[in-house]
């Protein structure tokens, strides 16, 4: 499987966790290291435009293409399972809890989580700490220009 990320080209590699640790996000509480990936280029856009105004955009966002090995086995959250304000912002301490027990129970290195921003797309999370997770390789990073009519 591939999937994509987008990251400042200062925090793009070694690939970890760490960024998210030190804010925390929708899946995961500050301190807990959690890799988030999109199943493809323009869902992994999505989730970074939805922050920024094309004035306040970085200029130097980098896409990471990454190859998950197909057999990794992937936790998901059923549907049923979401609290109601799942996709609210700011982020939800109920689907902080989500991450934070699928990184610390460590059972899975692979969490399959819906999009926000996309409905009926899903993001793929990474627990870096996982034993699993030395077998996924990132194949390429290149800049990605963001395309200002993005942001009329």
């Amino acid at each position: 499987m591939e999937v994509y990320r987008l990251s400042r080209k200062e925090f793009a590699l070694p690939l970890s966790g760490k960024g998210a640790a030190i804010h925390g996000a929708r899946w995961n509480s500050k301190g807990t290291e959690l890799i988030y990936c999109a199943i493809n280029r323009s869902l992994a856009m999505a989730e970074v435009a939805v922050h920024f105004t094309y004035g306040t955009l970085p200029s130097d966002y980098m896409m990471m293409h990454i190859f998950i090995p197909d057999d990794l086995k992937i936790a998901v959250i059923e549907n049923e399972d979401f609290p109601a304000s799942w996709n609210s912002f700011p982020y939800s301490n109920a689907t902080k809890r989500f991450g934070d027990e699928f990184v610390r129970d460590g059972e899975y290195c692979l969490l399959k989580v819906p999009s926000a921003v996309t409905k009926g797309a899903f993001n793929l999370l990474i627990n870096p700490h996982h034993f699993e997770y030395l077998r996924i390789n990132v194949l390429s990073v290149e800049p990605f220009p963001f395309d200002q009519r993005l942001f009329v």
